[in-house]
């Protein structure tokens, strides 16, 4: 019989769902030694903590995260608010004895995430980010294929997460729903919100960044407050593109932007190797094209892996081959590999001190951007 794991999450909102969806389906699927359990949902409203709370099966509310952390039957603790949140909020967890599992980025900058690290490791509790594109089957897939050693050596990646949501001056920033726009609130733009991704599953797959040169561009300069009513100042990058050296010795070339009309979410990464190329497209993320030098000449040409059949990962545990899956699953899958590290002590990543080489990596693009010189990571 699998053992309880009690759920405490903090935020309720696109990836408290995302979350909830992900602890609820887990067991459904997969065979774990622990099973979530929807303890209590925390916000300040109370009215809209019950709502979720009603919503996603969780067992009562807290509008106070620190009276949520002070509870015994809280195992861990899901932090799903905006960044300048997370630091103290995961450090009171860790001493709290909770496990964590905390929203992407992991912190404002380095220097907060390094505390949430040391926190966690002196505490000794479970920790894990929400980068679920790793979770996502095709790209699991690639870092198989890439770590057998099929591509050979690496010679490129490349990057890009395109979206068109902020074009408008007139959306405010600050507050719910917006607060990605304030810096205060997020710390950076699009370079912590959607190159970080792309950054993680390029450490995940490629390794290591050594150095970067980035660009930024606020199209936006001030927009009106919507906590204070106020014009103010916009501090984010609504654009950021930069180049990097990785350890390997192969180039990087990554792009982001809010400022791409037509696309609402467009994530692709293209790696090119010595005797094979991999590229994958978020709209179409079931599939993984694949080209092989190595097939004879007349017949060479990128082909399309429909990454459904139960030899690809994760996928033994849904449908017959065929049929496929989307971007909530990946949330599942991360539930399952938490609690499967749980069972067997081997962590599942990325850990907190994972992450902080992804921050490391977003804050010298920024600070790049800002010198207009190469700059160092870490």
């Amino acid at each position: 019989m699998s053992k309880p794991l009690n759920i405490g999450m903090i935020g309720y909102g696109f990836m408290g769902r995302a979350h909830s969806n992900g602890y609820r389906r887990v067991s459904n699927f997969f065979n774990l030694e622990y099973t979530p359990v929807l303890k209590a949902a925390c916000a300040r409203d109370a009215a809209k903590a019950r709502a979720f709370a009603d919503q996603w099966g969780y067992e009562s509310i807290e509008t106070d995260w620190r009276k949520l952390l002070e509870r015994k039957d809280i195992d861990a603790v899901d932090i799903c608010v905006p960044n300048n949140l997370h630091k103290e909020i995961a450090i009171a967890a860790a001493k709290a004895g909770k496990m964590i599992l905390c929203e992407k980025p992991l912190a404002m900058d380095s220097a907060e995430g390094e505390e949430m690290c040391q926190a966690v490791e002196k505490a000794g509790v479970a920790n894990i980010v929400w980068y679920n594109y790793r979770r996502i089957p095709a790209v699991t897939f690639a870092k198989q294929l890439i770590d057998s050693g099929k591509l050979g050596k690496i010679f490129h990646y490349r990057a890009n997460f395109l979206q068109d949501w902020t074009i408008n001056a007139d959306v405010p920033q600050g507050g719910q729903g917006t607060w990605r726009l304030d810096a205060a609130a997020a710390g950076s733009g699009v370079t912590g919100d959607l190159l970080a991704h792309c950054i993680d599953t390029a450490l995940w797959l490629n390794g290591s960044i050594s150095n970067v040169t980035a660009m930024t561009e606020t199209f936006v300069k001030q927009r009106k407050h919507s906590l204070t009513g106020k014009v103010e100042k916009v501090g984010i990058d609504d654009a950021c593109a930069f180049l990097c050296h990785f350890q390997n010795g192969s180039l990087g070339l990554f792009e982001s932007t809010r400022y791409a009309r037509g696309h609402k979410a467009l994530y692709t990464f293209e790696i090119n190797g010595e005797h094979a190329s991999i590229k994958w497209d978020l709209h179409d993320l079931h599939r993984l094209q694949w080209f092989d030098h190595k097939t004879e000449g007349p017949l060479r040409a990128w082909s399309s892996i429909h990454v459904t059949d139960g030899e690809h990962p994760y996928m033994s545990k849904w449908w017959v081959p065929g049929l496929a899956i989307g971007y909530e699953h990946s949330f599942v899958h991360q539930v399952a590999d938490f609690l499967e590290g749980l069972a067997t002590g081997k962590p599942a990543g990325p850990t907190f001190r994972d992450a902080l080489e992804t921050q490391q990596v977003c804050d010298a693009v920024l600070a790049s951007a800002k010198s207009g010189a190469w700059t160092g990571v870490g």
